[in-house]
């Protein structure tokens, strides 16, 4: 019994167990193993490297250098949906810490500006309105697509009502036949408000 004993346990390993191992790195997903015991890479492995790059590349991030976020609202050119532009502005200059009466001083100002623009629109093509929020301001620009695009007059009551409603305003014919009006608002106790009241 002695002599069986001390044989098996100075026997030298069998081959099997002689053969390199793959180093397994913990917190990684498993290697599946194949029948000749060769390790092989997991194709699932693969699959969601890439889903997390392809997500990372389309982050939605702020502009370059600027800090600022935009935020754009697409819809019909019609006087009719014109609340849904009057309720985001609302909301999105309560993000600023806009006083409530300057918050009613742009959702006026922003059905203004449209009015302006719907009687030169094209029909059955869209009105957009872009928003930049910045730590100063906010931009709110209006356009829609027009046959023979003309700039509002800066003569008109109109046009000194929305002045005196949004601060600082302008017209512009973009890309496209595409008239726009630009609104700016400095926040209150800001800088870029200092500057308006200043001017």
């Amino acid at each position: 019994m002695t002599e069986e004993t001390t044989a098996s346990a100075i026997a030298p390993p069998s081959p099997a167990s002689t053969q390199p191992t793959e180093p397994v790195s913990v917190g990684q997903e498993s290697v599946s193993t194949g029948p000749d015991g060769n390790s092989r890479p997991a194709s699932a492995r693969s699959a969601s490297a890439a889903q997390t790059a392809q997500a990372d590349s389309l982050a939605t991030t702020p502009e370059t250098g600027t800090g600022a976020d935009r935020v754009t609202v697409r819809m019909p050119a019609d006087g009719a949906y014109l609340s849904v532009l009057r309720t985001a502005t609302a909301g999105l200059a309560a993000r600023l810490d806009f006083t409530l009466d300057d918050i009613e001083d742009m959702r006026i100002a922003v059905d203004e500006a449209c009015a302006m623009l719907l009687s030169q629109t094209v029909p059955g093509s869209s009105l957009e309105c872009t928003f930049t929020l910045s730590a100063d301001d906010m931009t709110i620009a209006v356009s829609v697509q027009s046959l023979s695009p003309r700039p509002p007059s800066a003569d008109t009551f109109a046009w000194t009502v929305l002045s005196a409603l949004a601060g600082s305003v302008h017209a512009e014919v973009g890309p496209a036949d595409r008239l726009a009006v630009v609104m700016r608002k400095g926040r209150p106790h800001s800088g870029s408000a200092s500057r308006e009241t200043r001017d």
